[in-house]
């Protein structure tokens, strides 16, 4: 047989001749080996390394179950709220298409985060993996306007509402913020033309990206390796004499496919019992006032955006505006997102794992972790949840102050990093993987 000729593949029985034709003219074992067969990851990896992979699998449920909303939704302002009724009620089975994909999204964000929250604790923002790590941050802005353009569509009263105000906060900028926000809107208010568009860029556009996005995410990944809860890099390490790989990696297949396929199981039994008992989650997942049409005339009392995007409208409403304009609230918020990019660079830590970060960086990272929570709970509340403060304080409601000091510690984590990660007391990285 020649050099260059392939040779046949086997191990899969009646499908042999098959995969070995199609591999012949299409890279598909080649393929298949450098993205997972034969990808060599550490063998150390923990329950944070979930989370990847679950993400994966989330995308490719909410493209499938949206697929199936858009063959009886109607994005026309007269009929888009009567057409998701219909599904709910007419479609067979569009009840549960319906709430697999409301539930999918915040389900999205909640492995997201956990997933950056991975990031932070053991490291893999650091070098070499920077571009890995900003590809990451674009995946997320994605998913974030993937949401926005979405949550319009039911056409609920929350759904019109909270459009209209997030759409307004671009009217703020200087200069171009009016024209911007008529372009978005593509009329003078929240209409039939705003939801088309939206409907547009949700269904079409923005997966197109986001698909694009973890295509590249993924590559950057295989092409540096994955980081490990110690924070190793097993390239550098020599290799095994008995397998060719470095000492302490492994194949992801068939160890990493089985660990997955374990975390995927979990996760739908958690998700399904969401879907099919709770799907509102209290109203976090789905607004009360989502299931009223959409009425231009009635404002709703209390209007805010769903959870996963509350910290940073909380953000929002702490800034104080200035000469009557909300644009330095909306600059802030825009900030603490754009933020996220510079991480890598604000990192000075000489270990990259948790594990042997010093005393400051851990007492750090977990004040920033529950000031993220606490801005996001203040986000789904009304400013005068806790009342106001004394005089001695100007009447102030005391969320507003909270969210102030939240917004500053939000702030502090990534802007002081360079300062207390160069000074903080490291323990060495030790030459193998651990199992803590």
């Amino acid at each position: 047989m020649a050099a260059t000729e392939k040779q046949p593949v086997t191990g899969l029985g009646p499908l042999n001749g098959v995969v070995t034709w199609v591999d012949a003219r299409f890279p598909l074992i080649k393929l298949w080996e450098d993205q997972w067969g034969k990808y060599i990851a550490p063998k150390n990896f923990n329950f944070w390394y979930y989370f990847g992979s679950l993400a994966a699998f989330i995308l490719v449920l909410q493209i499938v179950t949206g697929i199936f909303l858009t063959m009886n939704y109607k994005p026309d302002a007269t009929q888009a709220f009567a057409s998701v009724e219909y599904i709910m009620r007419e479609v067979p089975l569009g009840w549960l298409i319906r709430y697999l994909h409301s539930t999918g999204a915040s389900a999205f964000f909640i492995v997201v985060y956990l997933h950056m929250f991975r990031s932070l604790l053991y490291g893999s923002h650091q070098k070499p993996r920077e571009l890995l790590w900003v590809f990451g941050v674009l995946i997320y802005l994605s998913l974030m306007g993937e949401a926005f353009f979405g949550y319009l569509l039911p056409w609920g009263q929350m759904s019109f509402w909270g459009a209209q105000v997030i759409v307004n906060l671009f009217s703020t900028v200087p200069f171009i913020g009016p024209d911007l926000s008529e372009w978005i809107r593509g009329d003078y208010v929240v209409s039939d033309a705003t939801l088309n568009r939206f409907f547009a860029f949700h269904v079409i556009a923005l997966p197109l990206v986001l698909v694009g996005l973890v295509a590249a995410h993924l590559t950057a990944l295989h092409e540096v390796g994955s980081n490990n809860p110690d924070g190793i890099e097993i390239k550098k390490q020599p290799k095994d004499p008995r397998t060719g790989l470095p000492l302490d990696g492994i194949y992801s297949h068939p160890y990493y496919t089985v660990k997955d396929i374990f975390g995927v199981v979990v996760f739908l039994f958690v998700f399904a019992v969401i879907a099919f008992f709770a799907p509102e989650v209290g109203g976090y997942f789905l607004e009360a006032n989502n299931f009223i049409p959409a009425d231009p005339l009635k404002t709703p009392l209390h209007i805010a955006p769903v959870w996963y995007f509350t910290p940073y409208y909380s953000i929002l409403r702490a800034v104080p505006p200035m000469f009557t304009s909300q644009f330095p609230g909306v600059a802030v918020m825009g900030a603490a997102t754009m933020i996220l990019f510079v991480l890598p660079w604000l990192d000075r830590s000489p270990v990259k794992s948790i594990r042997y970060k010093g005393p400051i960086y851990k007492f750090a990272l977990w004040v920033f972790v529950l000031t993220f929570l606490l801005l996001g709970y203040l986000g789904t509340e009304p400013t005068n949840v806790w009342g106001q403060t004394g005089a001695w304080l100007g009447n102030v409601e005391r969320a507003t102050v909270a969210a102030r000091i939240g917004t500053a510690l939000y702030f502090a984590f990534f802007l002081l990093m360079p300062w207390y990660t160069r000074i903080d007391k490291c323990l060495p990285e030790p030459q193998r993987v651990t199992w803590k």
